[in-house]
């Protein structure tokens, strides 16, 4: 019968300390999951309000506009006058498709 009675003795302290630790774990003001924030909520439209700031100077000045203008404009002149010269572009003709062999 002693075997018993420290079986259970052993048992009871074994109880009592997991239920006082247990509730020290619980009890505590600062619990972690109250801590982290959700996840924000996805929406379905982008924020409309949310616009990149303005650049201070612009990529490109009017001088290198009308550069860049008259120069793809040479560019153009220049291969259509090539075109021109070669007797214009002609186109290749288009190919028939085969026909079914009938029986």
């Amino acid at each position: 019968m002693s075997e018993d009675r420290r079986f259970t003795a052993l048992a009871a302290a074994v109880l009592l300390s997991i239920l006082s630790l247990g509730g020290c774990v619980t009890s505590t003001p600062m619990d972690a999951r109250a801590e982290v924030p959700g996840p924000p909520k996805p929406t379905a439209y982008l924020p409309v309000e949310d616009v990149p700031p303005r650049p201070e100077k612009p990529a490109m000045t009017a001088d290198e506009q009308s550069k860049l203008k008259k120069d793809l404009t040479a560019a153009r002149d220049r291969q259509a006058s090539d075109v021109k010269a070669r007797g214009g572009a002609t186109r290749p003709k288009p190919i028939e498709p085969l026909k079914a062999k009938t029986p």
